[in-house]
């Protein structure tokens, strides 16, 4: 992923300690760095990795003017005020930014010092793509629920349907006939049909809940940004602050739109008619892992920005990795993989070398291939899913044209008994 993402500026002012003034400039904050560069000709004069700031705090300058001080490593510590829209939201965007790469990294400096390979890499686009699959699965789990869900409503609208057709008959007979008092019996309890499995409309996991990472949110306007928590659940999507308290959830239904500004910054709105819309703006070191599940939940619903484009350029250089694994599959699969002819000379002594350094060591391979396993079996359930699906799919489509039938003849007798 790529760390040159500009995730949000500001205007600000920044203190030279060695001219002792105030420089204007430009306060820019990507997913591993914090960059100041002036206004007149943009010369950047601060370049911090967040990995190397030891504490971030709210002071004053001049005991008047609020600031932000960053301590680096070394003891070097930068002044930043005239903060907009305010000092607190950006103490707060920045802070969570920090905060999560010294979680998700709590080695920073020796994997500084060591960089990744390339079959380390590999395995976490492979355990990226197997969190995506799982994420996948349960909301296409929660898709069979309703639709089972919506099997059972149909056979109860069709023992409705039988008591109506009852009641019609016995409103159609003449009062002398004797048997129209046998006519009325008590429906016999609907049976499923075959071939549709009905199942327990419970939740996925803990209350559906699919995945759920720490953001900074607002409302209305960005100087009100808060941390907080964004949830996605299977059928919901909830909006926590920072003590855990419920500030609105949105019901699948009720969204209306998201717009992707950024690969780590969206916006959720649902719309009314004669009161304001509810919108949130949300903003989160983890986004990325959660808008591919927005996009499986919301594809119709859900827009990219000219500035999150960036998401399709990294789905695109992902499969370039895929002749690394080739060990890996071979080895699941039960063959060798192929082996080429020898060359002479110099090209044929480099190949050589290429060949004999290994480009995934014995675990990784290992882990590799228990990693495609359960991609294997993951999509293997997920065709099954999709087939009793497409059964229950069809199973609804002739129950509802069976139902609309029945409705127009009801409807047709009712009229002739007007």
């Amino acid at each position: 992923m790529n760390s040159d993402v500009c995730v949000h500026c500001w205007p600000c002012s920044y203190y030279l300690n060695l001219e002792k003034q105030w420089v204007p400039g430009k306060l820019t904050l990507t997913p591993r760095s914090l960059k100041f560069s002036t206004d007149r000709n943009e010369e950047v004069l601060v370049g911090l990795p967040l990995s190397s700031i030891t504490e971030i705090r709210k002071e004053s300058s001049l005991f008047i003017f609020s600031a932000i001080t960053v301590l680096e490593k070394g003891q070097a510590k930068h002044w930043f005020s005239s903060l907009r829209p305010s000092r607190n939201v950006v103490f707060n965007i920045i802070e969570h930014f920090w905060r999560e790469l010294l979680l998700s990294q709590p080695g920073t400096a020796a994997s500084t010092a060591s960089p990744m390979t390339r079959g380390q890499e590999l395995l976490g686009l492979m355990a990226s793509s197997q969190r995506r699959m799982e994420d996948t699965s349960k909301v296409l789990h929660h898709q069979g629920e309703q639709l089972d869900s919506v099997m059972r409503g149909l056979e109860k609208m069709e023992s409705d349907l039988d008591v109506a057709d009852r009641l019609l008959t016995e409103l159609e007979s003449p009062s002398w006939w004797p048997f129209s008092s046998k006519l009325w019996k008590t429906p016999a309890e609907a049976k499923p049909k075959e071939g549709v499995s009905v199942a327990s409309c419970e939740p996925f996991g803990k209350e559906g809940v699919v995945i759920r990472v720490p953001a900074i949110v607002s409302q209305k306007t960005e100087s009100h940004a808060k941390p907080g928590k964004l949830t996605v659940l299977v059928s919901a999507l909830e909006i926590h602050d920072s003590s855990s308290l419920l500030l609105h959830r949105f019901k699948r239904e009720d969204v209306d739109d998201i717009k992707v500004h950024s690969p780590y910054e969206v916006s959720i709105r649902q719309r009314f008619i004669g009161k304001p819309d509810v919108a949130y703006r949300l903003i989160s070191a983890k986004m990325p892992e959660v808008i591919p599940i927005l996009e499986v939940q919301f594809s119709k619903k859900i827009e990219l920005l000219e500035d999150a484009l960036v998401l399709r350029s990294w789905a695109q250089t992902a499969p370039a990795e895929g002749s690394c694994f080739m060990h890996a599959a071979s080895r699941l699969m039960g063959c060798t993989p192929p082996r080429e002819l020898p060359m002479g000379g110099q090209e044929g002594e480099q190949l050589q070398l290429q060949r004999n350094w290994p480009l995934l060591s014995e675990g990784e391979a290992q882990e590799l291939t228990q990693i495609l396993s359960k991609l294997k079996g993951l999509a293997l359930d997920t065709e099954a899913e999709l087939e009793r699906q497409d059964e229950a799919l069809d199973g609804i489509t002739e129950a509802v044209d069976q139902a609309t039938l029945t409705l127009d003849k009801h409807n047709r007798r009712m009229r002739k008994l007007l």
